[in-house]
Parts: C-alpha cells; structure tokens; sequence
C-alpha cells in the first residue's frame, strides 16, 4: 500500500485504498471499503454521514498529492445519491484532480458500489469538491494534461467554478423577487398542516484529537458526517410522526466551510425542516463553533451550512407524498421562501444538463440556411404543444416583444404578427407570419411547426417599424423516448432575419442557446410544490 494514502484509515477495518499516478497528467486516487454493520444505520444501509467522508479523504488525498501541499476542504458541491449501499456491499471511490486554479483546485469524486456475489456495479454518486492548498512561498498548483478526457474535465471545471458563482447570485435575486411578489400581495395561502418550527433539532459536538485531520483542524468529513446526521433527526421528526415512514437522504444543496475550526471547540449544529414537496422535503443544517472564551460569550463562528433534500421510498420505486408544512416565524418564511427558490435554481441546473443546444449553418448559392438542434427531456408532444403556441414565445425570446393573432384560417393554420427588438441601432421590426402545424401521421414521423411571411390587408406596414420577411423557418420534433425529444429549428435566413442571428454565426454570441435554455426553463418545468409561486 502507498504510504501517502494511507491517511486516516485502518488495514483492521477492511479497507483497501491505492494511488496512481500517471507521469502525465493528474493523479487518481482509489479507495475500496467493505460496507460493515458499524457503517449502516438502523435499516442496515450505509450511512450518507459515513460515505461523506470516505468521499472527503479520498478527495483530499488526491488534492495534496497532486499539489505537493497540505490542503483542506472549502466545498462540496450538490450530490444526487442515485443507489442505496447496505450491508456486505463494497464501495469504490475514485478521486482526481480536474482543474488548479491557482490556490485551489477541483477534485472529481465517483463513488461506485458493487454487489460482492454477482459482480454487479451501480453508481451511487457523483461529487465535485474544491479544495484550497496551503503553498509556501511562491509555491502554486500546476496541472498538466496529455489525454481527450482529461482535456473535456479541464474546460468543464471552469464552466462548473462559474456556475457556483452564478447560482449564488441568482439566489439572491431570486429570493429580492419573492419577496417583491409576497410585499404586493401576491402570497398565497399556506395549509396550516405542521409547523416547520416542530422539526427544529439543536446538537452539540465537543471537537476531541480522533476528529481532527492532520493539519490539526476538525476532518471536513467529520462535519459532513455530523450534519447530515442532524439533519436526518429533523427529518426523522415530519416523516415519521405524520407519515411513519424513515426518510432517505436524496441530495444535498452544496457544503460550503466559511471557516475552520479545531480541538477543543464545540460545535453546534442546527437543523430545521424548510419546506416540504410533493416527493421531498428540505432540511436546512447551520454549524457553529465556540471555543472556551466564546462558548461564555455567546459569539458562535458560523463554519458551515447545506439544505439536504430527503424522500420516502414507496413500492417499485415510487416515492411517497410528503404533508405539508407551514411556517409561523419570519425565520421560518425565510426557510421557507429559501427552498422554493433553491428548489427552481436544482431544475435549472438539471435542464441545463440534459438540454444540448448545437447551432449549424448552410451556404449554397446566396442562400444562407441555419439549424439548431437541441435533445430535451420532456415528451414530444409538449415540445410540439409549446412551441407552436406563438402568443407564448415572447416569454421565453428575448427578440421576441409581442405576438398578436390576427386571423385563424383552421385548427392548424393561422396568421399573426409579431413586433421584435431594435437591433444595432437600428428600427425595431416586425413580421407577419402564417403558422402551420402538423402531428405525426405514423410512427416515426415528426411534428412539424412552419413559419412563413404573408401579406394581409389588415395589417400594413407601420411607419416606426421596419416590416421584414420569413422565407422558410420552422421546427421538427422528433420523439426519442417516452420523456425525452429533439426539437430542431430551420430558418433560411433573409435581410430581416439576419440582425438576429449574426452573433451566432460568427461565433460569438450565445443568445441561442440561451434563448433555447429560457423556453425550457420557462415553459417545461412542471414545479411539484403545491403552493409554487414562482
């Protein structure tokens, strides 16, 4: 066994951790466990508290033999825990370095579990942690990258470092405008089922030397581990009491350490259910740390918080519904307002991932064609549905300012007129189109939504606007599965069409996409809270 790796973990207790290191590119560590009746809880099923810190020295180790450093734990980000591990199991975690960004760095965490007698393996989850490296001198964190894969990872660490900014910021707004909409009378009632203040959990921890890592502050995984395990007792509390069933753990809302702390410390957690779903509930968990001064003073260092998301498994894995909550403190209607929008800011994240937007362009002669192809999870027909609902469409497209019907020739043929954006300057413009749409007539066959210029008496061309024309353009919709389409979009691009489109075709402007991502975000999230304003 590698001595470097060899960092917190016993040859007594049945694990088997390796390192590998390639002579280019980034190291890969490698920790197998066996799942003993010690790691499981009640229902003989593996602790997340447990496999949280597996996953961090894992991670951690890859972090300081890649750096050369000491290095400790900043964050983790959200987790979907897609397998249940119970007993006699083995776990294999895999952890590498993506990305240094300097000081820091991300590390890749891919957690398996296979069954010791048929050999079979499943994911169980999927991590990012970033870690910070404590450099001497002028010391930095390098990495260097020789294959495809590793080149892929590296460009999708920068995209996924933006991304934490950037829900960051959105949840700030998100949570200006929810208030905006409850000061102007907008709220609605709340089903005064269970209070969210009856599932507040307080526990206390006296930080002892076996908690701490080797730098001698409390092992990030440790504060994982206690959290999640207060956070279970809070959910523990709504789910059993009303439903009498045990939750699981399903997911969790980033760990982000805003502090450190060490031996001697006692650290308090707090946990409260936010808000319950249709499948889900929220548990929010804050840690606090006193030392002995401190703990006299009553003057608490805030050292990390997360919202965990936990479910009830049902038969032929259906999840059971949750009751309502209701809150009864303004903390609470923050709690409350929180979890809505983090819930939103989760879907976002999931269409994005499954949403792939690819724009390609045509030139024969002097015409110029451009498609766009998006895969989307969500059933053809609703695809279909939205998109050919025109009046809708200046929800989502930001060129888009109105859409007005102005006669309707059949169930599937009508004409409207559509006012768009200023561009460069210039007027703003506007189009009257005839919209034909047209299902499936066997199987195979796509839906079909097309677009073309007409001219109509009753609708002449206004003097502040410039009136432009659409040749051809329109949409297939394609079903691949049950839940899941490609929706491409076709346009031969004229005079009036093109101030839209040029930024994309140059290649540097992203409004496609981002107007494809703001249909769907928009439009296809079926939002499960019954009480949902957003």
């Amino acid at each position: 066994m590698d001595q470097n790796c060899s960092r917190g973990m016993s040859d007594t207790d049945g694990s088997c951790d390796k390192a590998r290191k390639k002579e280019s590119g980034p190291v890969e560590v490698q920790m197998c466990q066996s799942v003993l009746p010690c790691h499981a809880n009640h229902l003989e099923e593996l602790g997340a508290g447990q496999l949280l810190k597996w996953m961090d020295t894992t991670a951690c180790l890859a972090a300081e033999r890649h750096a050369g450093m000491a290095c400790v734990t900043a964050s983790m980000d959200d987790i979907q825990f897609e397998e249940t591990v119970r007993v006699g199991q083995v776990i294999n975690i895999k952890a590498r370095v993506n990305r240094a960004f300097n000081t820091s760095m991300e590390v890749g965490i891919y957690v398996t579990v296979q069954e010791v007698l048929s050999g079979v393996t499943k994911k169980v989850c999927v991590a990012f942690s970033t870690f910070v490296a404590k450099p001497t001198g002028t010391h930095k964190v390098r990495k260097r990258l020789c294959q495809d894969e590793e080149m892929l990872e590296y460009s999708l660490a920068s995209e996924r470092r933006r991304l934490r900014l950037y829900n960051e910021e959105a949840f700030k707004n998100l949570m200006k405008d929810y208030y905006n909409l409850q000061d102007k009378g907008y709220r609605k009632p709340v089903a005064p089922v269970v209070s969210t203040e009856l599932t507040r959990v307080e526990s206390i921890e006296l930080v002892l030397p076996p908690h701490a890592n080797h730098h001698g502050n409390t092992f990030g995984g440790q504060i994982m581990a206690w959290m999640e395990n207060v956070a279970t007792v809070a959910a523990s509390i709504s789910t059993c009491r009303l439903c009498g069933y045990y939750p699981s753990l399903g997911a969790v809302d980033m760990f982000r350490f805003r502090g450190p702390s060490s031996v001697g410390d006692r650290l308090v957690f707090k946990a409260m259910v936010n808000n319950a779903f249709q499948t889900s509930v929220e548990v929010g968990v804050r840690v606090e740390a006193y030392n002995c001064e401190e703990w006299n003073e009553g003057t608490p260092r805030h050292i990390n918080s997360a919202s965990m998301i936990y479910y009830i498994p049902g038969c032929g894995g259906e999840k059971k519904t949750f009751p309502d909550v209701t809150y009864t403190t303004l903390d609470g209607e923050r709690r409350f307002i929180g979890a809505v929008v983090r819930k939103r800011i989760r879907m976002h994240a999931e269409f994005t991932c499954v949403l792939q937007v690819g724009v390609y362009v045509h030139e024969e002669a002097d015409k110029l064609s451009l498609k766009v192809e998006m895969k989307v999870k969500t059933t053809a027909f609703y695809a279909f549905s939205l998109l050919a609902d025109l009046p809708l469409r200046p929800q989502w497209d930001k060129n888009y300012l109105s859409c007005e019907e102005v006669e309707k020739a059949d169930e599937e043929e009508t004409i409207y007129h559509i006012k768009c954006t200023t561009v460069n300057g210039s007027k703003s413009r506007d189009f009257v189109v005839l919209l034909s749409k047209r299902q499936p007539c066997k199987d195979g066959d796509p839906y079909v939504i097309a677009l073309r210029s007409v001219t109509v008496a009753t609708v002449p061309p206004e003097e502040n606007s410039i009136r432009s024309e659409v040749k051809c353009a329109g949409f297939l919709v394609h079903e691949i599965g049950y839940s899941t389409c490609k929706v491409s979009y076709y346009n031969q691009v004229t005079s009036g069409v093109l101030p839209y489109v040029e930024g994309n075709i140059a290649g540097w402007s992203k409004s496609m996409e981002e107007t494809a991502m703001s249909c769907y975000d928009n439009n296809c999230h079926d939002c499960d809270h019954k009480n949902c304003q957003l």
